[in-house]
């Protein structure tokens, strides 16, 4: 009977060692932890939201446009005033460097290794939940993928992953916040493989699915299972030949977040030029923002109740068109003058009004043809938000994770890739890269350029080189030349310091002197030629072959001090940079072992 029972004990103990011994069954952990983790950074982020607008505006809803009707004039001009006074000090004393978003997760994943800093993420999601507090016309949803991807990348840090699976729990991060802020677990999920992570490798999907999933059902529990947006009686799309107009929308669309996101970059340097004091920026920002809501309350926040009257159809042609305008002017003035938020919500509103003011005259043209004023408003929100974002994929999941309405899914689908096209060839970048291109960063390459940059000169040089002295006669050059691996020798000083060098091909054109005098390797060698030093990385070497036109460079101590200590051919470049690719697409696809280090710690 006792071993009756203690076989499946045993079993039970064995499956239990076996799963804390699996590196995918820890990672799935970490993901639900993750997951809960943001979820509950998502919920705080938005309540603190909540509480500041309703100190600064004397309501804490989405709605408004309603609203701010029933409060004083002087509430509606003072409050984002007062309230960018607050975020000016803030920023002052808190965030010297200013506030932060998907542009520094997507550098942070690309080039660091995916580390950052827990003070950073934390102030900066108390900067964004003020300034959109205080009516700033900033998103919601930039600062809180900052903070879920702060929490994925502290918890890697915290247990020393190896960077490929911080990358995969910033990922996490950024999937939860995303799918939290939105109802949204698909889009999550893309969201952080589409523009963080950079690959749908299985290793890191499966996480961050797990992450998304466990977010939203903390968030769904919290705040309900509804969508964002509702369409009014949705029926599908009416006719084929309304794919025409989906395309002229989707390059509407393009003009307008092109329009958006010049103007978010000219109006940094207008700012940069006329250089008001920095704590007073969003001060100035919020009287001029507080001014404009008098007349149109619309802009103020993240703009959602505007949003959804775009989509009930209740909203006039003039005032739809003028609104694109106020709000981009508005959005750039904020995120130009140092209020915390994101872009995405400001897209999806550009997009609701874009479609929604071509609905209308598509509607009234053609009245039997068409899907309805709302259908094209939804086309719209997708296609501005897909093109501003370079998130083309994750956009149209959104759309319909938002709406919850599936049967417009072509002409979403066609105004998104229409738009985000359109701004992949004129442009040829989202306003993250953009932001990021303005900082001198370029993630064109991306994680390949991180390859570069991790593996050192030191490692890859060789030291089987051969050296002559400046006044070696030409017979032992000849012979030193014929030994050298590469046709090329150093010259050096006594001290071993790099004087020159020669090559094969300059001993072909050594002449005799006028006098007769025989050359010796001071006559021959190219003075101070292009050097490397052992801390460079392969992205140095890489870049001073291309522009010495030289496939094979001396390698020194430093530059100061010239003294040689090996040198590097390109193949030895090519070949260190195709292992580090390997091991790291391994790594992507699980193949790689003891990536985790939790039990050997």
């Amino acid at each position: 009977m006792h071993s009756h029972h203690a076989r499946p004990v045993t079993l039970l103990r064995l499956f239990g060692r076996r799963i804390l011994r699996s590196d995918h069954w820890v990672l799935a952990l970490l993901a639900v932890v993750i997951g809960i983790a943001t979820a509950g950074g998502v919920i705080g982020f938005r309540t603190v939201l909540d509480q500041i607008q309703l100190v600064f505006h004397g309501f804490s809803s989405e709605a408004v446009v309603t609203l701010i009707a029933e409060q004083p004039w002087w509430r509606v001009v003072l409050a984002p005033a007062a309230g960018g006074l607050l975020v000016g000090l803030m920023v002052r004393y808190l965030l010297p460097a200013g506030p932060e978003g998907v542009p520094h997760v997507m550098e942070a994943s690309a080039l660091k290794g995916a580390r950052m800093p827990l003070k950073n993420g934390v102030m900066a999601a108390l900067v964004s939940a003020t300034s959109l507090g205080v009516g700033a016309s900033n998103g919601r949803e930039g600062p809180a993928v900052h903070l879920g991807a702060t929490i994925g990348a502290q918890i890697a840090q915290r247990l020393r992953l190896s960077e490929n699976l911080s990358r995969t729990l910033l990922g996490c991060g950024v999937a939860a916040a995303v799918a939290g802020s939105f109802n949204a677990p698909f889009a999550g999920v893309f969201f952080a493989l589409e523009v963080v992570v950079g690959h749908y490798a299985l290793s890191a999907f499966a996480p961050i699915v797990i992450a998304s999933v466990a977010a939203t059902v903390l968030t769904r529990a919290h705040y309900g299972d509804f969508p964002a947006f509702i369409l009014p009686e949705s029926t599908g799309i009416v006719s084929i030949l309304e794919f025409p107009a989906f395309v002229l929308l989707g390059v509407t669309s393009a003009a307008v977040a092109a329009l958006f996101m010049w103007t978010v970059m000219a109006a940094q340097d207008a700012m940069t030029r006329l250089d008001p004091p920095r704590v007073l920026r969003p001060a100035f920002a919020g009287l001029a923002i507080g001014l404009v809501a008098l007349q149109f309350p619309h802009i103020l926040g993240v703009g959602y109740e505007a949003t959804d009257m775009a989509l009930k159809e209740t909203l006039s042609l003039h005032l739809m068109l003028a609104l694109i305008l106020l709000k981009i002017a508005a959005t750039a003035l904020c995120l130009a003058s140092g209020f915390g938020g994101g872009v995405f919500s400001p897209s999806i509103f550009l997009g609701a009004m874009t479609g929604g003011a071509f609905g209308l005259l598509a509607t009234m043209v053609f009245p039997e043809l068409s899907s309805g004023q709302g259908a094209y408003t939804l086309v719209g929100m997708g296609a501005v938000a897909g093109a501003v974002l370079g998130a083309p994929i994750s956009t149209i999941l959104v759309i319909f994770e938002m709406s919850g309405d599936y049967k417009l899914t072509i002409a979403v689908m066609i105004g998104v890739v229409v738009a985000s096209a359109i701004i992949e060839q004129t442009l040829n970048r989202s306003l993250f890269t953009w932001q990021l291109h303005r900082k001198g960063i370029s993630l064109r390459g991306g994680r390949d350029m991180e390859f570069l940059g991790r593996i050192r000169i030191a490692d890859v040089m060789k030291d089987d080189y051969l050296t002559v002295t400046a006044d070696t006669g030409l017979e032992p050059l000849t012979d030193c030349l014929r030994r050298a691996r590469y046709g090329e020798v150093f010259v050096v000083d006594d001290d071993r310091r790099l004087i020159g060098v020669i090559t094969t091909v300059d001993l072909m054109h050594a002449d005799a002197g006028p006098d007769g005098e025989v050359p010796t390797a001071a006559t021959l060698l190219h003075r101070d030629p292009p050097a490397l030093q052992t801390g460079d990385d392969l992205h140095r070497a890489i870049n001073l072959m291309e522009g010495a036109g030289e496939s094979h460079l001396p390698v020194v101590e430093t530059l100061e001090s010239r003294k040689l200590v090996g040198f590097v051919h390109e193949h030895d470049v090519m070949l260190a940079y195709h292992r580090a690719i390997v091991e790291a697409r391994a790594e992507e696809r699980g193949q790689s072992h003891g990536t985790i280090n939790l039990r050997r710690r």
